[in-house]
């Protein structure tokens, strides 16, 4: 989605943010260490590769400021005290997120149902009765365990007795794939995981999964989100150069997207 004159001097002068990449010669990326299948350290996330991707047309490397994504991620990272600990771009925010300046959403996802396949189950609203006598995992967000959707439609329908929580401060005895592994291994019946994270680690899995989208019903929060890139509020020279960028490139990113196995919904909310 979310250029050309790469090589004209009156580009850069058109274009503030592409001169300042130029200058430093950096693509510096605001990004979590340890957190896939978005990012990691060694670059093997998705956000990794189209970051990789977008700064080939700003004719500079990818760097990275690495801080694990939760409160204070934006803080201590585009808004750090030091110039030199500062970071350019978020790769993955929920649209119009007000911490940045995002572009237009380039992609959509939805937290989805994971649970065994073959086995019978035929999950695909939070409103079937099977799953108050089901053992169902979800994420717990944020260093004060902030409740994601799930969880508040969950307890809103009487389901919390039987609900396991994991953490997402990842270690190595709580890797990203935990929930997934608790799945696939029969830990837990059921999770309810968003898109991107269920879609990786289920196609990784020894044993067969189902991903069935949620459905929000009325009076529900929303399951599905649209995900832009963000950039130090204010800077709207450098948002549209990266819009541009997004824009020539979205086939590409949707390309990388799918290897990914990030379930993808159009506008209309069908999966693709």
């Amino acid at each position: 989605m979310i250029t050309l004159a790469l090589r004209c001097v009156c580009a850069v002068l058109l274009w503030p943010g592409l001169a300042a990449a130029q200058e430093t010669g950096q693509f510096r990326v605001c990004s979590d260490p340890q957190n896939l299948p978005f990012s990691n350290d060694r670059l093997e996330g998705f956000e990794n590769k189209i970051a990789e991707l977008i700064a080939k047309d700003f004719a500079v490397t990818p760097s990275y400021i690495w801080w694990g994504q939760r409160r204070g991620f934006i803080r201590n990272t585009m808004n750090a005290t030091l110039k030199e600990g500062r970071c350019d771009y978020v790769m993955g925010v929920p649209d119009k997120y007000d911490l940045v300046l995002t572009t237009r959403p380039y992609y959509r996802s939805t937290y989805v149902f994971v649970y065994p396949r073959g086995k019978g189950l035929t999950i695909a609203s939070l409103d079937d009765p099977a799953l108050k006598k089901m053992k169902i995992g979800v994420h717990l967000l944020g260093d004060d365990y902030t409740n994601p959707p799930p969880v508040h439609e969950l307890s809103k329908r009487g389901i919390v007795d039987n609900v396991v929580g994991f953490s997402t401060f990842y270690s190595a005895e709580n890797p990203p794939s935990a929930i997934i592994d608790a799945v696939a291994n029969g830990r837990i019946d059921l999770a309810i995981v968003w898109g991107p994270v269920a879609g990786y680690f289920a196609r990784r899995q020894r044993v067969g999964l189902e991903l069935v989208p949620v459905p929000s019903g009325k009076g529900d929060l929303p399951f599905a989100f649209d995900i832009a890139m963000g950039v130090k509020r204010g800077n709207e020279a450098l948002r549209t150069r990266l819009q541009a960028v997004l824009d020539k490139r979205q086939p590409e990113i949707t390309k990388i997207l799918k290897d990914y196995g990030v379930p993808l919904l159009e506008r209309t909310g069908k999966v693709r």
